[in-house]
């Protein structure tokens, strides 16, 4: 069984499909949940529908606030974070000749940089705690790379690596960092999709479906869980048998 009751949580990326289904998971479970992101509809929402939630507007990829984002974080929650799990991401979408370094730059900054600044300053926490569970969303498109997506597969590349440096220099603080990396998954996003390539990109995945978000939020509760104790600078695929890494 999950024990996650009255562990303290930040979720980035709150409003959208796997921020939903992560913090539904975390909630569910007793956990004391921080939930951050830029639409303030979408939290006064979320706040609407878990009485017991926080929430803060915050934009990550403003990195001089960070650290005060965090420090604000930790008091909001009496302490901690004991779980910090990093699901915010941007697209830029274009073919790499196309690109311009503004759309390169802006990926880059919020979805690897964002996620490096997160990291540095919730260690500091979870050090002083001697314990500490960070999850760091990734994606597929990290370890296949996609057309027009080169800025999006370097940004989730580069998390994956980093994630791996980082759980060997903490392992002995008794802090665990992996990464989940979801396939395609029943999203705001994915519903944008032609439904002929959504038919496309379901015939090229083993279990002939896309993924749903609760997919992806129960893998990130295992590795949130002492039963990941012994488990860091791993990847775990929730993409359906479309790529085994």
């Amino acid at each position: 069984m999950f024990n996650l009751k009255n562990k303290k949580v930040i979720v980035t990326g709150a409003t959208g499909g796997i921020g939903n289904a992560i913090i539904k998971f975390f909630i569910q479970n007793e956990s004391k949940v921080l939930a951050t992101g830029t639409n303030e509809e979408k939290l006064k929402f979320l706040n609407e529908k878990y009485s017991n939630l926080l929430t803060s507007k915050f934009d990550i990829s403003k990195h001089e606030e960070i650290e005060k984002f965090i420090d604000n974080s930790s008091k909001v929650l009496d302490g901690g974070p004991d779980i910090l799990i990093n699901n915010a991401g941007i697209t830029r979408d274009n073919l790499s000749l196309r690109m311009s370094s503004k759309e390169w730059n802006e990926v880059l900054d919020l979805n690897l940089t964002s996620t490096f600044l997160l990291c540095k300053f919730t260690l500091k926490k979870m050090i002083k705690n001697k314990y500490g569970k960070v999850v760091n969303i990734t994606s597929v498109v990290g370890h296949t790379g996609n057309v027009g997506q080169a800025n999006y597969a370097a940004s989730k590349s580069g998390i994956i690596g980093f994630s791996k440096s980082l759980s060997l220099e903490y392992a002995k603080k008794n802090i665990n960092i992996n990464c989940v990396s979801p396939g395609f998954i029943e999203t705001q996003m994915t519903d944008k999709i032609d439904p002929k390539f959504k038919e496309l990109i379901i015939s090229k995945i083993p279990s002939n479906r896309l993924g749903s978000p609760d997919d992806v939020a129960n893998v990130v509760a295992f590795l949130s869980s002492d039963l990941a104790n012994y488990i860091t600078g791993e990847t775990i695929h929730v993409n359906g048998g479309m790529y085994l890494g």
